[in-house]
């Protein structure tokens, strides 16, 4: 044999054994459908514990116990109470790169009407003490369940990979606090650092089985402001002897829409909401102050300042034009329920969509838009490491329910809808896949 030949036959073998395994995928597929059929039916069950027992932001206590409990079980190091609730769990799987998989822990304020035989029936005090019923409405006990079977499914495969794996369970996202509480607790000096971070969220607007990605800004700029609008109350028959804040607050509530209108560059997304206004007790009583709430959302860091100070000046120039004296100016103050936008990294975005088209079939792997809705799993993102991330979504929708909205206009239940609830199977099966062949990917 030539020295040529040798070489040839010398590289084919090396490949071989560098590719292990992965030279067969078909055969990795089938293994990893095996293992998550027979490990389905009491992820099923747990998820069902999750959806019966959801717990409101900074209280869940029970829910995040469980989860330690199920991933200690699984074979990882866990830590408890990191950021009050948050969970990590660790697994060392030799060298290699860190990859961290965030789940969300919180359920919402929201009377389930799902009609489900294990609904949840569970009510909680607010933050203000009031009782209020409790739901999973954006599927948080989804997310937990393939967490939970991710975690299993990779250890079973530990073979196949190489690396730091990093699961945490994430409290109060619905409160965009808990992922900076987490980090405030340590989660990147007292953990590994992660290479990637990566996590799904289940999407009411994807039939079930299928995989919705967006490349680039994804979920926007979250800011949320209270506005105290005050005024000289009175008699209602008497207007001219009053600073009336009720119309003061309405000329506000048009003059900030021209933010948008007037000052934004057309095309940059924004959004001025006011969600709630509240003053006065009576028809014929002026009020001495009417109360603003409102919600921003944007991409960039620039439209965001933007917003900001525009409303402050908005506010400040609608109240001097109504006669209000400079020390009864309205108070705009911005609330700590607060998030960037979310931004999947192009490069890490195409990488696993790639993947994710071989595992599940190129018309199973749907480009999604942008929104405008907000995740708190961007600030892993924002630190000064500069950790690429990527959120993708994994349909929840009954496929015939789906069709119907497409033949018929049937509107399907949006998240946060007390009628959602993402059908269990294939959701949490895809889920648990998609997110298996990610981390493979990255780790192999």
């Amino acid at each position: 044999m030539s020295n040529c030949s040798r070489f040839w036959v010398g590289m084919t073998l090396l490949g071989m054994v560098f590719c292990g395994r992965a030279e067969d995928p078909a055969k990795l597929r089938s293994e990893v459908q095996s293992r998550i059929d027979k490990d389905y039916p009491d992820l099923f069950a747990i998820y069902k514990h999750f959806h019966s027992h959801p717990e409101l932001s900074f209280q869940e206590q029970m829910t995040s116990a469980r989860l330690a409990e199920e991933l200690t079980k699984a074979g990882y190091e866990v830590t408890a109470g990191v950021g009050k609730y948050g969970v990590v769990a660790i697994f060392r799987n030799g060298s290699g790169p860190t990859v961290l998989v965030r789940s969300d822990l919180d359920g919402l304020p929201v009377k389930e009407q799902t009609g489900l035989p294990y609904a949840s029936i569970e009510l909680a005090k607010d933050a203000a003490g009031q009782s209020v019923p409790v739901m999973h409405a954006c599927g948080h006990d989804c997310h937990m369940a393939c967490l939970i079977g991710t975690a299993r499914l990779l250890m079973a495969l530990k073979s196949h990979w190489r690396g730091t794996l990093v699961l945490i369970g994430q409290p109060a996202e619905e409160k965009v606090g808990g992922a900076r509480n987490m980090l405030a607790d340590g989660l990147f000096r007292r953990f590994p650092v992660p290479n990637f971070c990566l996590a799904l969220h289940d999407d009411a607007e994807l039939p079930a089985g299928t995989i919705g990605y967006t490349s680039g800004y994804a979920m926007a700029n979250v800011d949320s402001i209270d506005i105290l609008v005050h005024g000289v109350g009175g008699h209602g028959g008497y207007p001219h002897k009053t600073k009336d804040p009720v119309v003061l607050s309405a000329e506000i509530v048009l003059a900030l829409q021209t933010i948008i209108s007037r000052e934004v560059r057309p095309g940059e997304p924004a959004v001025i909401t006011i969600g709630s206004i509240h003053g006065g007790t009576k028809r014929n009583i002026v009020p001495d102050e009417v109360r603003l709430q409102l919600t921003l959302r944007s991409y960039t860091d620039e439209v965001r300042k933007q917003l900001l100070e525009a409303i402050k000046r908005v506010v400040r120039g609608q109240a001097l034009a109504a006669g209000i004296p400079e020390d009864r100016l309205p108070e705009v103050k911005l609330d700590d329920e607060t998030s960037p936008a979310t931004y999947n990294n192009p490069e890490l975005t195409s990488r696993i969509v790639a993947v994710f088209k071989s595992w599940f079939g190129e018309q199973n792997v749907i480009r999604k838009e942008p929104t405008m809705g907000g995740e708190d799993f961007s600030e892993y993102g924002r630190t000064t490491e500069k950790i690429p991330i990527l959120m993708f979504n994994v349909g929840g929708v009954n496929p015939e329910a789906f069709q119907q909205n497409k033949s018929s206009g049937k509107p399907l239940p949006s998240l946060h809808s007390p009628f959602w609830a993402p059908v269990p199977e294939p959701t949490i099966k895809t889920g648990v896949t998609a997110m298996t062949a990610a981390v493979l990917e990255l780790m192999r």
